[in-house]
Order: structure tokens, then C-alpha cells, then sequence
């Protein structure tokens, strides 16, 4: 009896905005060769990355099948996504309603004992994740990423010829014969100079073809844009547990202020009627939210809606431990956490990456209903981080690499052409 054909499928999603446009990138390669016997990438309109990750997921077994659909196979996937290694080996629960039937789809492409998963870094996902990248970018110009155009396993100049098919025909989703040269020589597309402020003003465009710029940015945004939604984020005041760091989010108890946080919340409000600009006010539904917006309502003579989606992470099993507690108690999951942002606190808390889903339909949603107004955002230190984070396009890593004080202020602008500005973070001027 023949041995398995031993393969490696590689994948990876990605969404500008999570949820936004997204798309997925798959590669299977022959392990003994280093040789790509297939390509898939799409454009799949606005979803999550979690939802993103799961069809190239789907999209590389998929490929397997069907170019092997007679023999006895067995296929190492290898992912950046720890969310999605982790619920396809069973060590996770998927609790996400869109998770569970693309997991149940995934699960039933092939034989269950033939396929086994691996977490790799981001920075050995290379080809899938520029396949990923060219399908948004397919997207983004209201098409759909086509092999031929497909540079993401080469190590030559597009334009010279491609080498002769020598493994089976690639690429499932497009019918296109595919095989690239060793994984190892691949080296990354080279990236496009960012127009300078300077060329900007001089009305000069940068030099690439124009179906493939983004819209633009910064200097070169269009003058006349209207008046953004201003959204003025401010942190809760402290309470008994902020002056010990401890684990403080929606899923433990819910602390009032102490007497420190009410008066950074009558400071806060205070410096809110001076200014005069706050003309509307949405909290978290956490006690010690509501508490600091009443504050700022009651001085302004405004009322406080109440936001869900504004609410603090919730930590699971960490509610109320200091970082050092968690890290004796449930070592291997901090740990976790702190690689990866689709990893859970332990004990079924949120993970980073289900965080920003809920804060940028949150986000969305706000920016819609006040078009064109200030509104003061009184809530914790992950949305804030987030909002900050996605208004930058940072990784989720940044999260780690953002001081935030009680009672701080941060503000961020959203023009009309979709373009977010930072223009403030962690101020604690009025607190002085």
C-alpha cells in the first residue's frame, strides 16, 4: 500500500476595519519540494477577520480535495490565526454564531484524521497573507483577484516567465495551472513609497497606476469633507481596583467610583463645560461609566445614552486578579493571550479580536447616528485602545503599547470620505 501524499496548506484572511473588506489567500505546497501546486484567493465584501481566516481555511482543503480527490492524503495546515488552530484541533470552544458552521464546513471536506494544524507567526504566513491582500486590493477596485496576477510566491519580476508546471494543476477556485518556485527564495513584493506631504499639496499623484491607488489620505484628502463625527473618548474615573492594576471588565463584579474617580469625573466635567463643544454623551453600561458620564451630563445639561458595545472586555477568570496573580494561577493562557489577540482569557472571556468586531460595529453605528456632531464616549481602556488602534490601522499588538489613564481623554474624527483622525490621546491636562 502507497504511503499518503504528505501537504501543507497554508492560509490566512484579513479585513480592513474587522469587519470591512475582506478576503482570504491559500497556498498548498509539497513539503518535499517547496513546490506551490496551488493558489486560491477572493474578495469576499465586508466581513471579520475570524470569518476572513475561515474560508481560506476552507478555500486551501478545498484545493486539496480536488486536486487529489483519489488518494490517501495527509495535510499539516499551518496558520497565523490562533483562534482557528485552536477551535479546529478541539482545544477551543467556538462559541461565535458565524464561527460554527464555517468550522462545521471546514471539518467536512476532509477525513478528520487526515488533517492536523499548527499556529505559526505572522511572518511565516507570508504567501497566504499577500494572497489575502491582493484579493482586497482586487476588491477594492471592484473586481476579483485573478492568478495570473498573482506575485505572491514568486521570487522573479512578474514579467519574467513563469516555470513549467512539473506537480499536478493548481489553483482549485480559478482552474489555473499554478506551481511556484522554493517557499524559502520567496521574497516580498516591493513596497510602494508613501507620498510625501510635499507632492501632496503640489496636486502630484504617486507614481503607480491609477486603478491601484488607495484612496487617499492625510495631505491628500479632498479640503471640503464636511464636518466629521467627533467622537471625545474618555476614560471612566479610578476606582478601588485601578490603583492595583487588577483585572476590572464586564464579566466580574461591577465597582462604583471611589471617592479619587468621582473627583476626576467632576474635573473632567468641568473642563467639558468650558470648552463648550460636547453635545451629546454615550456610556458603557458598567456602573462606574455611568457614574463619571452623570457627572459630565448633569454639568452640561445633557442626557446619557447607554451603549452595549462600549462596555470593558470581559476577562473571564481574571476579574479582579493583578497581572502577577494571573500569571501564577493560569500561566500557559496569559500567555496565549499576550501572542495572539483571537486567544481568550481563561474561563471564556473575550479575546481582543472579538472586542474590536463589537467596537467597530459599534463605532459604525455611532458614526451614523452623529453625523457631523461632538459626542463625548465615556468608557474603558480596550475600547478606547481599539478605537485608537483601528483609527490608525496598527496591529493589534499596539493594544499592548498605549497608556491610558483614569479619567483621560482621546479624541478621534470621522470624515465623511471614511478617513478617521486621531487627535488626541491619554490628555490629563484637567486633571491638574
Amino acid at each position: 500500500m502507497a504511503a499518503p501524499r504528505q501537504l501543507v496548506v497554508e492560509a490566512d484572511g484579513g479585513s480592513r476595519g474587522n469587519p470591512g473588506p475582506a478576503g482570504y489567500g491559500a497556498v498548498v505546497i509539497d513539503p518535499d519540494t517547496a513546490q506551490v501546486l496551488a493558489e486560491a484567493a477572493e474578495f469576499i465584501g465586508v466581513a471579520s477577520n475570524n470569518v476572513a481566516e475561515y474560508r481560506g481555511l476552507i478555500a486551501g482543503l478545498t484545493a486539496v480535495r480536488d486536486l487529489f480527490p483519489d488518494t490517501d492524503v495527509r495535510v499539516l495546515v499551518r496558520m497565523d490565526s490562533k483562534l482557528v488552530v485552536e477551535q479546529m484541533s478541539g482545544r477551543w470552544k467556538i462559541k461565535h454564531p458565524d464561527m460554527k458552521p464555517l468550522a462545521a464546513r471546514a471539518a467536512e471536506i476532509l477525513p478528520a484524521f487526515s488533517v492536523t494544524y499548527e499556529w505559526i507567526p505572522r511572518a511565516e504566513n507570508k504567501h497566504a497573507d499577500r494572497l489575502a491582500n491582493e484579493a482586497m486590493d482586487a476588491g477594492r477596485r471592484g473586481g476579483q483577484w485573478e492568478p495570473s496576477s498573482s506575485t505572491a510566491g514568486l521570487d522573479t519580476p512578474r514579467a519574467a516567465p513563469e516555470p513549467e508546471p512539473s506537480g499536478p494543476p493548481g489553483d482549485a477556485a480559478a482552474g489555473a495551472a499554478k506551481v511556484r518556485a522554493a517557499m524559502a527564495a520567496a521574497r516580498p513584493a516591493p513596497a510602494r513609497a508613501p507620498e510625501s506631504p510635499q507632492a501632496a499639496r503640489a496636486g502630484q499623484a504617486p507614481d503607480v497606476p491609477q486603478a491601484a491607488q488607495a484612496p487617499q489620505v492625510g495631505w491628500g484628502s479632498a479640503p471640503d469633507l464636511g464636518s466629521p463625527a467627533t467622537f471625545v473618548l474618555l476614560r471612566h474615573g479610578e476606582t478601588v481596583l485601578t490603583p492595583e492594576k487588577r483585572f476590572s471588565g464586564s464579566g466580574g463584579g461591577d465597582p462604583e467610583l471611589s471617592a479619587t474617580g468621582r473627583d476626576q469625573a467632576a474635573r473632567a466635567a468641568d473642563a467639558f463645560a468650558a470648552r463648550g463643544t460636547v453635545q451629546e454623551i454615550v456610556s458603557s453600561p458598567l456602573r462606574r461609566c455611568r457614574e463619571t458620564a452623570a457627572a459630565v451630563a448633569d454639568r452640561l445639561g445633557l442626557e446619557v445614552r447607554i451603549e452595549e458595545g462600549l462596555r470593558e472586555t470581559d476577562f473571564g477568570a481574571w476579574e479582579g486578579l493583578t497581572f502577577a496573580e494571573v500569571r501564577e494561577r493560569f500561566g500557559s493562557d496569559l500567555s496565549a493571550w499576550l501572542a495572539s489577540p483571537e486567544a481568550a482569557p481563561t474561563g471564556g472571556g473575550e479575546s481582543f479580536t472579538e472586542v474590536a468586531e463589537r467596537v467597530a460595529a459599534t463605532r459604525d453605528r455611532l458614526i451614523a447616528a452623529y453625523a457631523g456632531r461632538t459626542v463625548l464616549l465615556v468608557t474603558h481602556v480596550t475600547p478606547i485602545k481599539t478605537l485608537v488602534r483601528l483609527a490608525l490601522g496598527a496591529p493589534p499588538e499596539s493594544l499592548f503599547r498605549m497608556e491610558l489613564s483614569p479619567a483621560s481623554l482621546s479624541v478621534v474624527a470621522y470624515y465623511a470620505d471614511g478617513n478617521p483622525s486621531l487627535r488626541l490621546l491619554n490628555d490629563t491636562s484637567h486633571l491638574g
